[in-house]
């Protein structure tokens, strides 16, 4: 971490630090690996590198990643490998590293599944397609079942936005446009959801950044954590978001005036 770093609210801190995995190579960036690799070093040591956690490929990929890279891995494939530090699939599998089974927002009851196998879940909020984002209700219904079963999860795709609202879904100049979910939403929503919160919909939902904000607590309108309780949730449920860019997130947050701008 480089040491020299600008300051960030405790609470927002502890709501982002090891958030991102990095997903270059998957649309809508669509990189080529060795960029992908370049962009991910070059984020290790920037002022905002306490945000990033893993590099995402495939097993296509990985004979291409440099060894160096060992163990900063996660890695979409259906079987271990000794360079990951996690796994991303469709099944349950049973492996030796953390594996993130991929739930579909309308089978929540295979949740029970990936909770018995000793997995963690993951739920898609996104794509390059409008009908490919599931609904706000949906996507509480996901972390509230995974709340109810105390399971660690992870969330991917479409989530480069922190706040809720219309985007384009790609990088093209024609891109179809949509209502995108923000990481804060999901975030906020898992942290107050792990707390035992039962109706997070609206926060899922929310598309006034006014309505968060940051300092010793992180607050959402009338509710409010401290920052130790959502330290607690980064750790035990709300483990991370892929996106396919680490520099989006970050330029859009200092928008807002949540992170400083280094």
């Amino acid at each position: 971490m480089n040491s020299t770093a600008p300051k960030v609210a405790p609470a927002l801190r502890a709501l982002l630090e090891r958030l991102i995995d990095y997903a270059g190579i998957y649309p809508p960036a669509a990189l080529p690996l060795d960029k992908t690799v370049e962009n991910f070093a070059s984020y290790q040591t920037s002022d905002f590198s306490w945000m990033l956690r893993w590099l995402v490929v495939g097993n296509n990929e990985l004979p291409n990643v440099p060894k160096s890279l060992d163990g900063a891995i996660s890695l979409l494939s259906e079987t271990d490998d000794t360079r990951a530090a996690t796994l991303e699939t469709k099944a349950v599998i049973k492996a030796k590293h953390p594996v993130y089974c991929e739930v579909a927002v309308t089978n929540l009851n295979e949740l029970d599944a990936v909770k018995e196998a000793g997995c963690f879940a993951k739920i898609r909020t996104g794509g390059v397609k409008p009908e490919a984002i599931p609904s706000p209700k949906e996507v509480a219904a996901f972390i509230e079942a995974c709340a109810e079963r105390r399971l660690p999860f992870k969330a991917t795709a479409g989530l480069h936005h922190p706040i809720r609202a219309e985007y384009a879904l790609t990088y093209e100049s024609d891109a179809p446009r949509a209502v995108m979910h923000g990481f804060l939403n999901v975030l906020m929503a898992a942290a107050f959801a792990w707390q035992g919160e039962k109706h997070i919909e609206a926060i899922v939902a929310e598309t006034d950044p006014s309505a968060f904000s940051f300092g010793e607590e992180a607050k959402w309108r009338g509710l409010a954590l401290s920052a130790d309780a959502v330290k607690t949730v980064r750790q035990d449920f709300m483990h991370s978001i892929g996106s396919c860019s680490f520099d989006e997130p970050v330029h859009e947050l200092q928008g807002l005036g949540l992170l400083p701008k280094a």
